[in-house]
């Protein structure tokens, strides 16, 4: 058995507040208490700055979106180099005019960009008109190196998909990170509910189990109303948590409230776990053309 190697992780949950000056100051006390708390990596949820925009079309939203780096780099920058902790941050990132990406950003110790990744799966369902607002990543799935690790970083409707969370393992990523916002219409019966937040909860525990890495997922909570007024807005289910390289629940939080989550992560374990469960070795890897095809028939 290998020895223990401990990182203490910080999911900050966080509902909307009513500018991106206001979600940014909370943002700070709650890294700042985090790190008093001994964390050494902090997760941020889904565009964190504002409101989840992608309810509803309309240009005027692209006037929120900045260059990275830029504004929102240099000030979460300064507050990771003040505590001395890693932060993924997730952005609206202009690129150029009329070119936009919803954007995760991973700010070292020193306050540097370490890397980014361009969320590469674009939902376009009712509530979620993402394909409005974001260009497809361009960037792939490639892990980004820091002191606390190599993160494998991707962002909320990516984590439907095993072939992301996989090709993050395959390069090396000792934990997978999800800056989320996921809700659900306030009509939807309780049983709908449940249903959706255990398959949400579900495939992502899998993500840890098919790739033996630690999973890292933080959500929104709240009531955000539809800014155009046909729908009954969204709300945002919480429950972010970690779950461990096979599988289990290291750390769960509330439905409702905001929440600062916190986990000891042995990142030894994985190590561990794949010599009981080789995966890796095991794949068929002469046997999957298939999959870079729609469908197979």
């Amino acid at each position: 058995m290998s020895r223990a190697r401990t990182l203490r992780v910080a999911l900050v949950q966080e509902r909307n507040q009513a500018s991106a000056g206001e979600n940014l100051a909370l943002i700070e006390q709650r890294v700042a208490n985090a790190a008093a708390r001994g964390a050494q990596l902090v997760l941020l949820q889904e565009l964190h700055n504002g409101a989840y925009f992608c309810q509803h079309q309309d240009v005027c939203e692209f006037d929120a979106a900045e260059a990275i780096p830029g504004p929102s780099t240099e000030r979460i920058g300064a507050l990771a180099r003040k505590h001395g902790v890693v932060i993924v941050s997730s952005l609206f990132e202009r690129r150029a005019a009329g070119l936009y990406h919803n954007t995760a950003v991973v700010l070292e110790k020193d306050g540097s960009i370490a890397g980014k990744y361009r969320k590469m799966h674009i939902p376009d369902d009712p509530g979620f008109n993402e394909k409005f607002y974001f260009t497809p990543g361009d960037l792939g799935f490639h892990p980004i190196d820091t002191s606390v690790g190599r993160l494998g970083v991707l962002v909320c409707w990516d984590q439907w998909y095993t072939e992301g969370a996989r090709l993050m393992s395959l390069a090396g990523a000792e934990l997978l990170l999800y800056p989320t916002a996921i809700g659900w219409d306030p009509r939807d019966d309780e049983s709908e509910k449940t249903r959706q937040r255990d398959a949400w909860v579900t495939v992502q525990r899998a993500h840890a189990v098919a790739n033996g890495i630690p999973v890292l997922v933080a959500n929104r909570v709240g009531h955000e109303a539809d800014p155009s007024g046909h729908g009954a807005g969204l709300q945002f289910w919480g429950h972010s948590f970690v779950a461990g390289p096979q599988g289990e629940l290291l750390a769960v939080a509330g439905e409702v409230e905001p929440e600062i989550l916190l986990a000891d992560l042995d990142l030894r374990r994985s190590e561990d776990v794949r010599r009981i469960w080789p995966f890796l070795r095991d794949r068929r890897i002469d046997a999957y053309e298939n999959l870079v095809r729609r469908y197979a028939k």
